[in-house]
């Protein structure tokens, strides 16, 4: 348990660097994936220390689940790991439409808990927000589950800050999960002061800018995946962007470190952003980013990274 925190109130320690799993089965999101790869990617994480694995039913969609469990399971150690996975997609006849309904979000924890082979799940995220159900309705429904040992704890994903504090009525949520990197800092607006205040963990996706933030690319990258479409990798912008990222390398430097571990190490800086979910397509990457806990900023190197990207 050295070095773990606490995701909110929740009563789960994890290590501070997680694994996002939507390249393992994600074959919606990435083209090409091999599940051996993706399956020896979770094994490393937990080989080395990781115990955070979040994963959803939208990626793959099913797949992702289905082979984070197989791995959990053969590992033996189900006790020692913590899973997070989302719901709220309900695909019907090639239509997807986003449901929090009590009765499909009951169904849906069902679901997962047959594809990750486990009887609990950790943590439980609403992962969008739908029009129509009452957030905190939709958060009761997890409390139930969460009283019957089906969850442990209660999260969720893409909310407003409006949406959060109806959600968070009764004072049952645990996490949110949001987009949140150097280059789109909304959060520090709205999210991140409510969450600081109210003991609830908010855990970044995207926190590398779809790489973006790696180092990585030049003005002559060309992608054919989710970034071809970012506004992020869009012309003028890009060049900006990489210019900026460019300017992190002297303080990498100084430090000895990779641009990857001290952008990830200056989230951890910020309050209430216990852990990190980075994504691995290889296993190497996954002991790559462990790196991270290595790093150690000063408040000058923190003030100065929090400018560059103002």
């Amino acid at each position: 348990m050295k070095n773990h925190v606490q995701l909110g109130k929740s009563g789960l320690y994890v290590n501070p660097v997680g694994l996002g799993a939507n390249a393992v089965g994600g074959h919606n999101l990435y083209p090409n994936l091999d599940e051996e790869q993706g399956m020896n990617v979770v094994r490393q994480a937990l080989e080395n220390g990781i115990n955070f694995i979040d994963t959803a039913y939208i990626y793959g969609p099913e797949r992702s689940e289905e082979l984070v469990g197989k791995v959990v399971k053969e590992s033996g150690s189900r006790d020692n790991v913590i899973i997070a996975t989302k719901a709220a997609h309900k695909i019907a006849n090639n239509e997807t439409i986003i449901d929090n309904s009590p009765q499909f979000l009951k169904k849906s924890v069902e679901q997962a808990l047959q594809r990750l082979q486990t009887d609990y799940i950790d943590l439980f995220y609403i992962h969008f927000p739908d029009e129509d159900t009452p957030k905190d309705e939709a958060v009761g429904a997890l409390k139930e589950l969460k009283d019957q040992g089906k969850i442990r704890s209660i999260g969720v994903s893409n909310f407003s800050l409006d949406q959060l504090k109806e959600a968070n009525k009764d004072g049952y949520v645990d996490v949110i999960q949001s987009e949140y990197n150097l280059f789109k800092r909304q959060a520090e607006k709205d999210l991140l002061p409510y969450t600081a205040d109210n003991n609830i963990s908010f855990v970044p996706y995207f926190p590398l800018a779809s790489g973006l933030l790696a180092g990585k690319y030049d003005e002559n990258t060309t992608f054919d995946d989710l970034r071809a479409n970012d506004p992020l990798f869009q012309g003028e912008t890009f060049k900006q962007n990489l210019k900026k990222v460019e300017q992190l390398r002297p303080i990498a430097k100084q430090k000895n470190v990779e641009l990857v571990h001290l952008v990830l190490a200056w989230y951890l800086t910020r309050d209430s952003i216990d852990a990190i979910i980075p994504g691995a397509k290889h296993a190497d990457q996954v002991i790559d980013n462990l790196k991270t806990l290595d790093v150690h900023l000063t408040e000058d190197e923190i003030d100065q990274i929090d400018d560059i990207f103002k």
